[in-house]
């Protein structure tokens, strides 16, 4: 009686963590689009900006204040020699994400940003020369194929936002792969690495967002009705941001590794909804057809990988398959992508 009671609540815990953490991601997707859309605020820059701010003084107040979190220490000399190359990667990560969406609409960023797994494979072969799994391989093609489909069937294309996403995944991949190296020996979950990268992204972002928006954003605020009420909601964006955060710290430590590729898959198809029903952009069968496609083969990358990972040392391999079996997996941060 006492071990149901037990299961049942395990259960209740994963399902409410997956739920808050759709309901976060979610609510900063929308409204950041709703912000460049509805609130005529096109300034990708300064709203990332205030989502590093914002998340800056989160995780500081979480870790030094309430200390629901114990903070990890980082050597003075690494935070300039590991850290700050990482925030510079995770900032333009943040940024084309945000310039993507002024651009877009949420259905095709959203699917795009799905190619993240593809994009980490092929920059370990071709720049790092690591060899995988002949399966690894397989499970891409639905990826790339829904890729494709859905960029030649979208209705609202536009090249500059296409590219940005495209290149928001390229800088993920990066990002994953720098992690692999530069924080050895730090074990960072999402609240430590937003306390450490988060100061050091508005840093670098700053100057760049005052230089070419500073000028617009005057503009905005002379020229917008209802000032009061739009900042509030640009604010919030950046409160929310920070959220995410903690609701993807709580998720990791609830919910095991498959359920937490599944349902960030179904995360992604949520949004997609969600979107649609708010900005009603349009959507060809073909396109949502592509969408499927993606998210179905994200599903199954994540599903063979997790195969291989569990696959006792000496299980007989595929005929191209890799000497080492760092070599065979490749490097995926799935459970922090959506950070800030």
């Amino acid at each position: 009686m006492e071990e149901s009671r037990l299961c049942q609540w395990s259960v209740f815990r994963s399902l409410l963590a997956i739920v808050q953490w759709w309901a976060f991601n979610v609510t900063v997707i929308i409204m950041n689009k709703w912000i460049f859309q509805k609130l005529d605020f096109k300034f990708p820059l300064s709203v990332s900006c205030v989502h590093f701010i914002c998340s800056a003084l989160g995780a500081y107040i979480v870790i030094k204040i309430l200390k629901l979190k114990p903070l990890i220490e980082v050597d003075p000399e690494d935070r300039w020699r590991r850290i700050f190359p990482m925030s510079f990667v995770f900032c333009i990560n943040i940024v084309l994400g945000n310039v993507s969406l002024r651009y877009i609409p949420v259905s095709f960023m959203q699917t795009i940003k799905s190619f993240t797994p593809a994009t980490t494979v092929l920059l370990q072969w071709l720049v790092w020369r690591k060899y995988f799994d002949l399966r690894i391989w397989v499970s891409l093609i639905p990826i790339v194929g829904g890729i494709l489909l859905t960029s030649v069937t979208e209705l609202s294309f536009n090249i500059f936002g296409f590219c940005a996403a495209l290149f928001g995944c390229l800088a993920t991949s990066t990002k994953t792969i720098l992690a692999e190296s530069l924080l050895h020996g730090y074990k960072f979950d999402s609240i430590n690495t937003v306390y450490y990268m988060a100061p050091f992204a508005t840093m670098i972002l700053a100057v760049p967002a005052i230089m070419l928006e500073g000028g617009g954003v005057m503009n905005w605020f002379y020229t917008h009705q209802s000032i009061c009420s739009s900042l509030v909601i640009i604010f919030s964006s950046g409160v929310m941001a920070f959220c995410l955060n903690f609701s993807i710290f709580y998720v990791i430590h609830s919910t095991t590794a498959v359920t937490f590729n599944v349902a960030g898959n179904l995360k992604v198809a949520v949004a997609v909804m969600v979107s649609w029903m708010i900005f009603k952009n349009p959507i060809s069968a073909l396109n949502a057809v592509g969408c499927g496609i993606t998210l179905i083969g994200c599903t199954f990358y994540g599903f063979v990988r997790h195969r291989l990972s569990q696959q006792p040392p000496g299980t007989p391999r595929t005929p191209r398959t890799p000497r080492s079996r760092m070599e065979m997996i490749p490097l995926v941060n799935d459970k922090l992508d959506d950070k800030v």
